[in-house]
């Protein structure tokens, strides 16, 4: 793990030498000190004295966008409860982010911590391990997002936040009328894959025999590179029990398509 050094700012004292919050080794980032944070603007984006706005890239609060789908009733309370816990975690404190790109917004988009005991200390895993956030479908590499599928997995087996909603409840692969009453929402599915088959450009992970009515997840081929790289070979799924993410789509039977290796998760490690 590479340390990070903070130096002095015009908001604050020199901090000393920072170790990174424990990521899967494969992961690369490099948090660096991006000073303090003037405020926040809602559950996962604020905003640094210096005026840059940060987006935190690798999660989601409560609810996803659900095409068109109606939300949970607590969505405003949860939606507010977002924001004051990021709030009392970050306002006026002394931050580091490590940058993964940014968006047409001109936003960064990023990890971020907060020194504690000498170390940094992720934000999201905070706010994850909380109920207050999970795991974002589109996080990218999957070894940057270890941490954070631990603390979901904590906070689902403890029904927090929306974890307690059965709108979010994860549903079982093998009860696709289950599944399909999730169309449009952003659901988290589970089960054995049965097999993986190539047609064209598509890669189709089927968790059934019947095509075209059982839960199917399907890869571009155009992606399957990403998905090895983050340790997904698409092949080597089948047989192996599963945990995906996204919006719920219909293609005949119930459909996740998968476009970043953080929607599938190995549930059976």
């Amino acid at each position: 793990m590479r340390s990070v050094s903070v130096r002095a700012s015009a908001f604050g004292a020199v901090l000393t030498v920072l170790a990174p919050a424990v990521l899967a080794a494969e992961c690369r980032l490099d948090p660096a000190s991006a000073g303090p944070v003037a405020r926040v603007t809602d559950g996962r984006t604020l905003v640094l004295a210096d005026g840059r706005t940060v987006r935190l890239a690798t999660i989601e609060v409560p609810p996803m966008p659900r095409q068109g789908a109606p939300a949970p009733q607590s969505a405003a309370e949860t939606a507010r409860a977002n924001d004051v816990t990021l709030t009392r975690l970050v306002a006026g404190n002394h931050i580091a982010v490590a940058p993964l790109g940014s968006d047409r917004h001109g936003r960064v988009l990023a990890r971020a911590y907060l020194a504690r005991n000498e170390t940094w200390q992720s934000i999201e895993v905070d706010l994850v391990a909380a109920g207050q956030a999970f795991v974002s479908p589109y996080a990218g590499n999957q070894n940057c997002v270890g941490d954070l599928i631990a603390a979901e997995r904590r906070a689902r087996a403890s029904r927090l936040g929306p974890w307690g909603d059965p709108n979010y409840a994860a549903k079982e692969a093998d009860n696709p009328t289950a599944v399909l009453a999730a169309l449009g929402r952003f659901t988290i599915v589970e089960g054995k894959v049965v097999s993986v088959r190539e047609s064209g450009g598509t890669i189709y992970v089927n968790f059934g025999r019947r095509w075209s009515e059982d839960f199917t997840v399907t890869i571009s081929k155009r992606n399957e590179r990403s998905f090895a790289e983050s340790g997904l070979v698409p092949k080597s799924l089948a047989g192996r029990r599963v945990r995906v993410r996204g919006v719920i789509e219909e293609r005949g039977g119930p459909w996740i398509e998968a476009v970043a290796p953080g929607q599938i998760e190995i549930a059976d490690r």
